[in-house]
């Protein structure tokens, strides 16, 4: 193993990404999709059905034969011969209903309720929803009537309305959205609502999804403490929670091993722990011990060749410039720095790409273009990711120094400034990555 070798953001990011491919698919009931967020389709999804199933009526009213209508508008006074509401027909689903007229029903080859007996001219009172009757081919919305309005609730009282031909019909004809076979989503589509609702609209009750990550995270040094159990020269093992909380925030599911002390055999049995069992992590997250002093057991156990694939980096970037990646019994492992800031960009800079590649996510993390709302300076020779909250007139460091713990709970938004640049201006165009679980 050779010495770290320095590298752009761009470059270490194409190494963590070229040790992961996405997950296996796995089908998943659509109700699962809806209480699980953030799936990835990992088959194109078409419909089943039709949508909408049947024609059906647009607005509460009367459907009408437009034959009995006169072309000019004029009005004309009809029976009132049977009264159609959403759902089921009343024989089948409620014996007892108030809908009157009504014969057996069902839907026939054009998507239409049959068998409403009328007169030669007639019309049928119904809801918002309900299928239209067969021969019937417009409806005619209440409050355009001599009825008014309907009465929620109530049962048919008018045995005659008056009405006229309207400019447009008010219903929905059945396949005008969706057609069996027509194309929902592309594979790498997220399942989110829209697509759980178009799914399930479309007779659909099962997705293919890639499965969901599974990711160990473990943080070391020896100076680290559960909480409410440091002693003198410990510090509270923040870093754990973080990186955990950040993975689950994309939708993996997360193994927090916590803290492992400054000693190789420790982590090598908590790698081991993670990798070699029923149910392996697809990722490993480690976070300290990668620099350069007597104490990084990580560096210390990648030198020892029990790792493969490994690759020691030196990152032109601030914070963050000690990284590795490597693989632990087949699992890629990325390996970030144990200063709680730099853990936080680097994660959000590598482990996160690495994390939407494995949930099946095309592309890599989004970056826009924004405006720098002050000035600051920024480190020569290196890429600077500083914490930086947004605001109308554009991104305003997080906190003075972007290196302290408390810019983080502020921040909503890196800005990575490009080596070359050693000073932004108010004004200045800065690139931008989000943080917001939108743009996860």
């Amino acid at each position: 193993m050779t010495g770290p070798a320095p590298r752009t953001i761009a470059e270490h990011r194409s190494a963590v990404l070229a040790r992961t491919a996405p997950l296996g698919a796995v089908e998943v009931p659509v109700e699962h999709c809806a209480q699980t967020p953030g799936l990835v389709l990992a088959r194109d999804v078409a419909a089943a059905a039709a949508v909408p199933a049947f024609d059906n009526s647009a607005m509460d009213g009367y459907a009408v034969r437009l034959a009995d209508l006169p072309a000019d508008g004029s009005e004309v006074t009809l029976p009132v011969v049977a009264d159609v509401r959403p759902g089921p027909p009343p024989d089948v689903a409620d014996p007892a209903s108030d809908v009157v007229g009504m014969k057996s029903t069902g839907v026939d080859g054009s998507g239409t309720v049959n068998s409403i007996p009328t007169t030669p001219a007639g019309a049928v009172r119904i809801m918002t929803g309900a299928a239209l009757p067969a021969g019937f081919d417009a409806v005619v919305p209440v409050e355009r009537t001599s009825t008014g309005r309907f009465v929620a609730g109530g049962p048919t009282a008018e045995r005659t309305v008056t009405l006229a031909r309207q400019p447009r019909d008010h219903v929905r004809r059945a396949a005008t959205d969706l057609r069996p076979g027509d194309l929902l989503a592309r594979a790498g589509t997220t399942a989110g609502p829209g697509l759980v609702a178009a799914a399930a609209a479309a007779g659909l009750t099962t997705l293919a999804v890639h499965r969901r990550p599974r990711v160990a995270v473990i943080s070391t040094g020896s100076e680290l403490a559960d909480l409410g159990t440091a002693a003198p020269g410990t510090i509270p093992d923040s870093n754990s929670l973080m990186l955990a909380a950040l993975a689950r925030d994309l939708g993996a599911d997360v193994v927090r091993v916590g803290a492992v002390p400054d000693h190789p055999d420790a982590l090598r049995a908590a790698l081991d722990d993670v990798t070699d069992t029923a149910r392996p992590a697809d990722l490993v997250v480690t976070s300290g011990g990668v620099s350069a002093g007597a104490s990084d057991v990580v560096r210390e156990v990648l030198a020892s060749g029990a790792a493969d694939d490994v690759e020691l980096a030196a990152v032109a970037m601030r914070p963050g410039r000690p990284q590795a990646v490597a693989t632990w019994r087949g699992v890629p492992w990325i390996a970030v720095p144990g200063n709680p800031v730099s853990a936080f960009v680097s994660f959000t800079l590598f482990v996160r790409p690495a994390l939407r590649r494995l949930a099946g996510h095309e592309g890599t993390t989004p970056v826009r273009t924004g405006r720098a709302a002050t000035g600051w300076t920024s480190p020569p020779g290196v890429e600077q990711v500083l914490p930086v909250t947004t605001g109308p007139d554009g991104v305003t460091p997080a906190a003075r120094d972007g290196h302290h713990l408390a810019a983080l709970p502020r921040a909503d938004a890196l800005v990575i400034v490009p080596a070359a640049v050693e000073k932004v201006v108010a004004g200045d165009p800065v690139a931008i990555v989000a943080l917001d679980g939108e743009s996860r």
